[in-house]
């Protein structure tokens, strides 16, 4: 072997012996946490590029969206079946089906619609609807919507009680 292999061997190995060493790239609750408050994409990395459609970190007032508007739609699907137990109908006909199907599976299709629903918003947070409309503002209007519609079937609860 000539010497220009043997000293790129030596090197291949001294490489490889110093990346058998504490692996930097572990994962751990520290990992997370920095990651959290510390993240990387929360804005354009150059002056010329566009708002980045994608990133790391979301506002938290997203959160408090995503949040609020999945245990209004918790309360949303008591409520129902409350009212359907003092002869109320579902004017949904999706739910209504569903609901045929007994409490526990109505239960856990709203849910995961909703959950699924409120992931994609958040997700696309950024986005812009027909390029005019964030799809964060969107998220308000449901939770706004599941407010009302929350309040309603409580008032209209008291009513029949």
């Amino acid at each position: 072997m000539s010497g220009t292999n043997l000293e790129s061997i030596e090197q291949t190995e001294l490489t490889a012996e110093n990346r058998d060493r504490d692996d930097r790239r572990e994962t751990s609750w520290r990992t997370v946490l920095f990651g959290f408050m510390r993240s990387r994409r929360r804005s354009t990395r150059r002056e010329r590029e566009e708002e980045p459609l994608f990133t790391d970190w979301h506002h938290p007032w997203l959160f408090f969206l995503a949040t609020g508007t999945m245990i209004l739609s918790c309360m949303d699907a008591f409520f129902t079946l409350q009212l359907l137990d003092r002869g109320a109908i579902e004017i949904n006909p999706v739910m209504d089906a569903v609901i045929g199907r007994g409490t526990v599976s109505f239960a856990v299709t709203k849910m995961l619609l909703t959950g699924l629903g409120i992931l994609t918003l958040v997700f696309l947070s950024r986005a812009r609807f027909m390029n005019r409309l964030r799809t964060g503002i969107i998220l308000t209007v449901f939770f706004s919507f599941y407010a009302c519609l929350v309040c309603y079937e409580f008032v209209f609860l008291l009513r029949t009680s």
